[in-house]
């Protein structure tokens, strides 16, 4: 017995599949590899040239109002794409109500400064200190997001700026959540930290500015980025090549004091105080 023959997708031709009492024993395939190919280069072409205009250029501009319902009417334009007709969906257990189950508030530490100028080490020490005192608190590494969530991101001006947006994003839902959200990231641009600081009620982005000497911090390299930067393997690097521009008006400095760059310890008590007299400890 003959099987009828017939064309797949793909381009594949089945045809004289004899059968018998146990099935098909032989199945001859005649294929259109040229055609299947080309077809499918020109998908991934599509599909490559897609992403990239999403990566390179996107932009978000958002329109907000109110509708009848009490409800947030959003509408949010992507690279000159809208999506329309977005709500807003208000829960009945708000961030207040999080806040009293945890008994403390939520908010953002963004510890801004040059590499190897202490910011994992202060935001390590800072949330294992809060830990202890049960805290909820989540590190936001800048070096650890790039792993995952900002990992198609280069270090280009525009993805770097990009890279902030989306960890300013992160950490304004953790502050929602009443977590006391710890950010890590150099954030280079003034521009790019002040745009974080605009999407979070009043005073809960807290700026804390690792004000250490570039010379303290190329000694240290603990990553060996400042001797790959000065002999050119890496172009664009903070401190070396790119600008750092330091918070005109940020909450909290920590500084060497005179020629000793303070413990963890102390760095993490300096930034507790803080939040202790803002109330953040307490609901």
């Amino acid at each position: 017995m003959i099987a009828p023959s017939f064309n797949s997708s793909l381009g594949i031709d089945f045809v004289e599949a004899k059968l018998t009492k146990l099935g098909f024993t032989r199945l001859n395939c005649r294929r259109n590899l040229v055609s299947a190919s080309t077809e499918l280069n020109q998908i991934k072409a599509k599909e490559a040239s897609r992403m990239s205009s999403l990566k390179t250029s996107i932009k978000i501009n958002s329109n907000i109002s109110d509708d009848s319902s009490g409800s947030i009417r959003q509408e949010v334009s992507t690279n000159g794409r809208r999506s329309t007709n977005i709500l807003w969906h208000k829960c009945s257990v708000e961030k207040s109500d999080r806040e009293e189950l945890l008994q403390q508030k939520g908010c953002v530490l963004w510890i801004t400064g040059l590499s190897g100028s202490g910011k994992s080490t202060l935001a390590c020490a800072l949330t294992r200190a809060l830990h202890s005192r049960g805290k909820l608190t989540y590190v936001l590494d800048g070096d650890n997001v790039r792993h995952g969530l900002n990992g198609d991101l280069t270090f280009q001006a525009e993805d770097r700026a990009e890279n902030i947006r989306r960890i300013g994003e992160v950490a304004k839902l953790f502050s929602d959540a009443g977590v006391i959200c710890i950010a890590s990231v150099i954030s280079p641009y003034r521009k790019d930290r002040d745009a974080c600081r605009s999407i979070l009620p009043e005073g809960d982005f807290i700026e804390v500015f690792m004000d250490m000497p570039l010379c303290v911090c190329e000694a240290r390299d603990p990553k060996g980025l400042y001797k790959l930067a000065r002999a050119g393997k890496i172009k664009g690097f903070t401190g070396v090549d790119d600008p750092y521009e330091p918070p005109l008006t940020c909450e909290i400095v920590i500084q060497q004091e005179g020629e000793v760059c303070p413990p963890p310890e102390v760095m993490a008590k300096k930034v507790i105080s803080y939040l202790e007299a803002k109330g953040y400890l307490q609901a």
